[in-house]
Formats: structure tokens, sequence, C-alpha cells
């Protein structure tokens, strides 16, 4: 997937592959740059909960929940240990207990994280649908299933040869390798690998797997369509540039890329009847006014910027919520005609590209 380091502000992409010296040792800082950055595990999700417990009858807690943009719950698990124990029994035991969680719940869980002296519930509601594109919330579509994603410094044979057993009856479980590493300048790096699926054979996975959720529910069928968008999308974009080339076509509705710095992304998303590009602006968990500093930071070079770009843009700084987005939107999405693609799919490549270079300088320089 990618390499980072680690830095005081965060996680930035580089491009170091040899090391030669031992990794970090404390779980608990990569579990918070983990937080503070969950795209490194996956496209396309919120930070619903940290360290969360609210069960009946037990003292077990989930490192991390959260939601994607299907609006199914993932719960993340993270391991320090060198083969990742018996974490997958683990998180499917969690898996379980959240299953029945509804979206009410859901909401004061997330309000309670972001304050939970003062859980400002509307906020959190506010936060998840505008995440989900949803005007309303929709309990039919919310939680359909379970997803889990494995982060661990490495997995042992019996752990992998569970989770690609229990993937091929049913379920949705990831396993991403962290291994962090300190280099001879000082620099902390982490390496973000996916293992299951493996990368190289994503697709051949995603097509069998296409086939098979086709048959649990009409809802799937969105992730069909999206998979097919998407694969089409970044075969396209790999001719013109390399800024997603790392990337595999997801079930979600957004691919994300470096904006060149920690804390900003260059993201495609894609609805069904519209698609855009945007300059996503995520500093974390509990820097909410940073956010907001950097967007105004940015927002002063406008006339600039959409010069640059060659067309107006959205300026959507999203009071209460944690980021914020400078888009473009285009009409035409994953619903419109296949024939119609090719042609949507160009224009979204060329905007792209167009607003990395009408960002990127100002960004790297960006004082805030």
């Amino acid at each position: 997937m990618a390499i980072f380091e680690i830095t005081q502000t965060g996680l930035k992409p580089v491009a170091e592959t040899r090391f030669d010296a031992e990794g970090l040792k404390e779980r608990a800082d990569i579990q918070r740059l983990v937080r503070e950055n969950i795209n490194i595990l996956e496209d396309g999700l919120m930070v619903i909960a940290e360290e969360f417990g609210e069960w009946m009858d037990s003292s077990r807690r989930i490192d991390l929940l959260c939601l994607d943009t299907d609006a199914n719950l993932a719960v993340v698990e993270l391991k320090r240990t060198i083969d990742g124990g018996h974490m997958e029994l683990q998180a499917i035991r969690y898996a379980a207990m959240v299953s029945a969680m509804t979206f009410d719940q859901l909401i004061d869980v997330h309000a309670r994280f972001l304050n939970r002296g003062s859980p400002n519930t509307e906020g959190a509601r506010a936060a998840i649908l505008d995440f989900l594109g949803w005007a309303t919330p929709d309990e039919e579509r919310f939680g359909e299933d379970v997803r889990i994603i494995l982060a661990s410094a490495d997995f042992g044979k019996e752990l992998t040869t569970a989770v690609v057993w229990l993937n091929d009856r049913g379920l949705d479980i990831r396993c991403v390798r962290l291994k962090p590493y300190k280099i001879a300048d000082g620099r902390i790096l982490l390496d973000v690998q996916q293992l299951i699926p493996l990368p190289e054979v994503a697709e051949f996975q995603t097509q069998i797997g296409i086939k098979k959720q086709a048959e649990r529910s009409q809802s799937n069928s969105r992730h069909e369509a999206r998979l097919k968008w998407w694969a089409a999308l970044l075969e396209y974009a790999r001719t013109q540039t390399p800024l997603h080339a790392g990337r595999s076509p997801t079930r979600d509705t957004w691919i994300s890329g470096s904006g060149g710095r920690a804390g900003f992304a260059m993201i495609y998303t894609t609805r069904e009847t519209e698609a855009q590009v945007q300059v996503w602006i995520g500093l974390g968990a509990g820097r909410d006014a940073e956010n907001k500093r950097a967007f105004h930071a940015l927002k002063a070079h406008q006339a600039q910027i959409e010069q640059a770009f060659g067309a107006p843009l959205d300026w959507l700084e999203m009071p209460g919520r944690s980021g914020c987005r400078i888009c473009k939107v285009y009409p035409g999405g994953y619903r419109s005609p296949v024939e119609e693609w090719p042609e949507l799919h160009r224009t979204l490549v060329a905007a792209m590209v167009r607003l990395h270079g009408a960002f990127a300088d100002t960004i790297r320089t960006l004082q805030f």
C-alpha cells in the first residue's frame, strides 16, 4: 500500500524502502496514528469510537469502531505481536456484539467519542449523515453487515489460513501489516501493506466476491457497480497520472491519494448520478481548529488556485465537522450507462490532474 514517515503532526507519505533499525515498541503510538489517519487501512472509513466497550456483562473493548460509506460497521483490531495472536477470533466476537447496533445508538456513541464530557448528538448525526451522503437516516440500509480489519506487525500462518477460509464463507476480513522502522537519520517510518486480500490478485478476488455478494442482497449491487466503475477509472488514470497508481478498486464511494502533505488528500468521489474531484483537509481527531485554519489559509489563494484549475470550485468549510472539502462536482456517476463511463472518466481524471497542479505548491508551503 504505502510507506509513511511518523512525524509530530501525523503520517507523511515517503518513498523509503530500506531500513536498518528496530521497530517502534509502543502499541499506543500506532493506534493513535491509525485513528488520526484511518484511510491508510482502507479508503472510505470514518472513526466512530476508540476503545469501545459498551457491552453488557463484558469488559472487552474494540480498538477502533468505524463506519464505511456503505453504512456498514467495521471493527478494527490492532496488535503489536509478531503473528497477530488470535485477533481474528477476538474481532469476530466484537463484530457479533455490535451487529445489533441501531443508527441512534451509533450517533450516541460517536457523540461521546468526540466529546465525552458534553456530547453533541446533533453534531454527530450531521457528521455521520454527511459522511454517508444521506439527507436522513435509513435504518434499513444501516448496518447490513459488519466488516473486520486486522492490523498487526505481522500475521502467522494459522491466522491467515483462518481468515482466507472465513472470507470464502462470506465474511469480510482484511489483514493489513503495519511495520514501524527507525532509519539511520532518526526518522521513524511505518510500512503499510495489505496482505489479505493480496493486492496483486485483489481485482480477481473482487470479481469472485462480486458474484457471491450479488446473490446475498439487492443492496450489494451497488458494490458491483462501484467496483467496475473504479476499476475502469483507475485503469485509465494510470495512463495519465501517478496520483492514484497504487490504489485498487473498492466498493466504497471514494478513492483517495496523497495530497503531498500529511492531512491533505486528493479524492475521487462517485454517487449514483454525480462524481467529483476534491481536496480533503483532515488533520486528525481533535484537530478541527487546525483544519479550519488550513482551509482559510488555502482560501486566501482562491483566485490563483481557481485560475490554475480553470473553473470555480466549491469551498466547503463544513462547520462542526471533522474536515473541510474543496471540490468540483460533475454530472454522471456509477449508475450512468456503462457506455458513458469512458467520457466521464476522462473528464474526472483530467480534472484531478488540474486540481493537483493547482493545489500542490500551495499545500506544500502552506502556513496555518
